[in-house]
C-alpha cells in the first residue's frame, strides 16, 4: 500500500512555527521600541529641566509695603463640609489682606452660614452671590470673574483660592513678595495634598505623575505659552492684567480655567510663573479612589486649554513613557529566559529602566503629600502600579466633555 509521510513527525513544521512566533515577537518589540525610545527622550528633557529648580517657596512674613495688597476670591458651591479650614487659614493672614469675597452659586447645605459667621468676626470676610450662569460660562470661572468685578479697587492684586484649601499662614505674603521679587504678573502655587484613604493613595500620585511626565515640574520654564502649567487652587494675578484680559472671559467655557487663563496671559507678553508651594498650601481634593478617579481625572487631560495635537501628543507621550512600562514587563520578563529576541531584550531593558524612574519618583513627589492622617501609607508606594489606569484615565477624559461638575449639570448648548 502506499506510505503517506507523517508530517506531524517532521520537526520542520515545528521549526516554522518557532521562527513565526519569533518573528512577531521581534516585530512588535521593534515596533514599540520605535514609539518608545523618542516618548522616553521626551520623558528626561523634562526631567532633567527639574534638576535645576528652585526650592519650595518658604514662609514670608509680611512688610508694611503690603498693606492692603490683595482681595481673595473663594467660589463656593455647597462646600459647608470642607470650607472651615479654608476660612480659617485665610483669616490667620496678615495685614498684606485686605478682603475675602465669597462668591456663592445658591448652595443649600449650610455654605452661606459659614461664611456669615466668621464675617462677624473677622470684617474683612464678606459673602456675595453670583447672577445667574450666563450662556457660554462654567461655574467657577463664573464665580471668579464675579469675584473679581465686586473686589475692592485699590487691591493691586486678585488671589483665587478654592475652598478645599487650607492655607497656612504667612501664605499671600510669601506669594507677593515672590511675584514683585521675580516680576511676575501671575503666580500659582503647587499644593501639598492630604490623602487619607488606600485608593486615594494608590491613584491619586499616578494621577499627579501624568503632570509631571507632560510639563515638568513646578518651575521648569516652559518652552512656549501653549506649555504653560498653573493651578487655580492657589493663583495671584496683578489687578491690571485681569483688566487687561477682561477677567476670566477668555477662559469663560474651560473646565481647566487656571491653565486656560494662564496661556492667554503668556500669549499677551505677561510674566507667568508657576512655583513650588507646598509648605504654604495644603488642600484635601477628594475622598477615596472612586472620587478621585471621577473627579480629578475630569479635567486633569486640560484639552479645554490645548489643541487637538498637542493634547494628543502628550497622550501618546504618557502611552509610552507611563502606560505601556508596567504590563510590557508583565507579559515580557517570565520568558527572559527562553532566548527572546534581540530586539524584545532591548525593549524589556528600556521598560524596566521607565519603570525604575516612575518608582524613584515615588521619592521626589512625596514631599507633596501629608499623610499624617493616612491608613495604609505603604500604598502610597505601590501607586507605580496604578500608572496604567491612570493613564487610561486620562485618554477617557480627552475623548469626552464633562457634562456636571461641583453639582451643576452642563449641556452643550449652554456652554458652547
Amino acid at each position: 500500500m502506499f506510505d503517506f509521510p507523517c508530517w506531524s513527525a517532521s520537526p520542520l513544521p515545528l521549526a516554522i512555527v518557532e521562527f513565526s512566533i519569533d518573528g512577531w515577537v521581534g516585530a512588535i518589540a521593534l515596533f514599540l521600541l520605535a514609539f518608545q525610545i523618542p516618548a522616553t527622550a521626551i520623558l528626561l528633557s523634562r526631567l532633567f529641566r527639574g534638576l535645576i529648580r528652585r526650592p519650595q517657596l518658604p514662609v514670608a512674613p509680611p512688610t508694611p509695603d503690603l498693606v492692603g495688597a490683595v482681595s481673595v476670591v473663594v467660589p463656593t458651591l455647597n462646600e459647608v463640609d470642607r470650607l472651615s479650614p479654608c476660612l480659617s487659614g485665610l483669616s490667620a493672614q496678615g495685614y498684606e489682606l485686605r478682603e475675602v469675597t465669597v462668591v456663592d452659586s445658591n448652595s443649600d447645605d449650610g455654605t452661606p452660614d459659614l461664611v456669615k459667621a466668621i464675617a462677624r468676626r473677622d470684617p474683612r470676610f464678606r459673602l456675595t452671590v453670583d447672577d445667574p450662569l450666563p450662556p457660554g460660562w462654567v461655574g467657577r470661572p463664573w464665580a471668579l470673574h464675579t469675584g473679581f468685578l465686586r473686589s475692592s479697587p485699590g487691591s493691586e492684586w486678585i488671589l483665587g483660592i478654592d475652598a478645599d484649601t487650607q492655607p497656612q499662614p504667612g501664605l499671600i505674603a510669601a506669594l507677593v513678595r515672590a511675584a514683585r521679587r521675580e516680576e511676575y504678573d501671575l503666580i500659582s502655587l503647587s499644593s501639598r495634598f492630604i490623602l487619607k484613604s488606600p485608593g486615594e493613595l494608590w491613584l491619586q500620585p499616578a494621577l499627579l505623575i501624568t503632570l509631571i511626565y507632560r510639563f515638568g515640574p513646578p518651575d521648569a520654564a516652559p518652552a512656549s505659552p501653549d506649555r504653560v502649567m498653573a493651578n487655580g487652587q492657589c493663583f495671584l494675578c496683578r489687578r491690571s492684567v485681569l483688566e487687561a484680559l477682561e477677567g476670566y472671559t477668555g477662559a469663560r467655557n474651560s473646565f481647566c480655567d487656571d491653565v486656560t487663563l494662564a496661556r492667554n496671559a503668556a500669549r499677551r507678553g505677561f510674566r507667568v510663573g508657576f512655583l513650588d508651594g507646598s509648605a504654604l498650601l495644603k488642600v484635601r481634593m477628594y475622598d477615596g479612589f472612586a472620587d478621585t478617579w471621577e473627579g480629578w481625572g475630569r479635567s486633569l487631560d486640560l484639552k479645554d486649554a490645548s489643541s487637538a495635537g498637542q493634547l494628543w501628543a502628550d497622550m501618546g507621550v504618557l502611552l509610552g513613557v507611563q502606560g505601556l512600562p508596567l504590563p510590557v514587563l508583565l507579559a515580557g520578563l517570565p520568558f527572559l529566559g527562553a532566548g527572546l529576541p534581540p530586539t524584545a531584550v532591548i525593549l524589556l531593558g528600556l521598560n524596566g529602566f521607565l519603570f525604575a524612574v516612575r518608582v524613584a519618583l515615588c521619592a521626589a513627589i512625596a514631599p507633596s503629600y501629608d499623610l499624617s492622617q493616612a491608613r495604609a501609607k505603604w500604598a502610597f508606594w505601590l501607586s507605580p502600579l496604578a500608572d496604567p489606569l491612570a493613564v487610561l484615565r486620562l485618554w477617557i477624559s480627552a475623548t469626552r466633555r464633562p457634562d456636571r461638575w461641583r453639582g451643576r449639570i452642563y449641556t452643550k448648548e449652554e456652554y458652547g
